[in-house]
């Protein structure tokens, strides 16, 4: 089974249609890239996947349990989900350390002593240890973005949702934090991750996924999506990449 299963999944705002009946499983400890245009969904199916928004036809199921049922907690489920978004959405007015430990107190009620060991684990990991007690306005935005992993890293979650997670960066911080995803994926973590970054995906994805019009127009290993995609929408949508330099 499955660790994620989307089953035509429909969502849209006004007349827009956003996603159109798509269909995505993901198994546990796999890498999933999704790319494709601006606006063909990526985004909009990772915060369906995260319950912030609300589906209008399909089912989304985590380990077996349809989390898309109208009477299923948001919030338990998120428990189980970590998210990361282009902006780092980190509260400036805490430290590194009291950002990374506020949900596992507060939402899983362990100890301050547990969360506050386990943070400066993970920050000393990413080679971050130093600023456990800096301020987010003091941190580069490389740093930052390692921040908001290691936040959503610290409720042990079964997936991980990466939304765009390199595209507000200069692009010499860009390596930093794709060291960090690459690290992810050699520990087994399950992600979904968002990406414009098609050298990225190359290297780092078990399968990609091609999003257009709200669907999965294609799906496969990085060398036959990005070197010898079928789809003939794949193949111009590359062609412009290439063309841009980002190939």
């Amino acid at each position: 089974m499955p660790l994620l299963e989307c089953r035509g999944l429909r969502k849209q705002f006004g007349g827009n249609v956003v996603l159109n009946g798509l269909d995505l499983d993901v198994s546990e400890h796999e890498v999933v890239a999704l790319i494709g245009a601006s606006g063909s969904g990526k985004s909009t199916l990772l915060r369906c996947v995260n319950l912030l928004e609300e589906i209008d036809d399909g089912t989304i199921t985590l380990d077996g349990e349809e989390i898309s049922d109208p009477r299923v907690d948001p919030d338990t489920v998120r428990r189980r989900i970590g998210m990361v978004f282009q902006s780092y959405n980190l509260f400036p007015h805490l430290s590194v350390l009291e950002n990374i430990t506020l949900a596992p107190r507060r939402v899983h009620r362990r100890e301050r002593a547990e969360t506050q060991r386990q943070a400066r684990e993970l920050l000393d990991r990413v080679g971050l240890a130093d600023k456990a007690d800096a301020y987010p306005d003091r941190l580069s935005g490389g740093q930052q973005q390692r921040v908001a992993i290691v936040r959503a890293l610290a409720n042990s979650p079964r997936l991980m949702l990466l939304d765009e997670v390199t595209s507000a960066l200069d692009p010499e911080l860009v390596g930093e934090v794709l060291t960090m995803i690459r690290d992810l994926k050699a520990d087994g973590m399950t992600m979904v991750l968002a990406t414009h970054e098609m050298g990225f995906a190359r290297d780092v994805a078990d399968r990609i996924c091609f999003l257009d019009g709200g669907r999965v127009i294609e799906q496969g290993p990085p060398a036959q999506v990005l070197g010898d995609p079928i789809e003939a929408r794949t193949r111009q949508f590359l062609h412009r990449i290439i063309e841009a330099g980002r190939l």
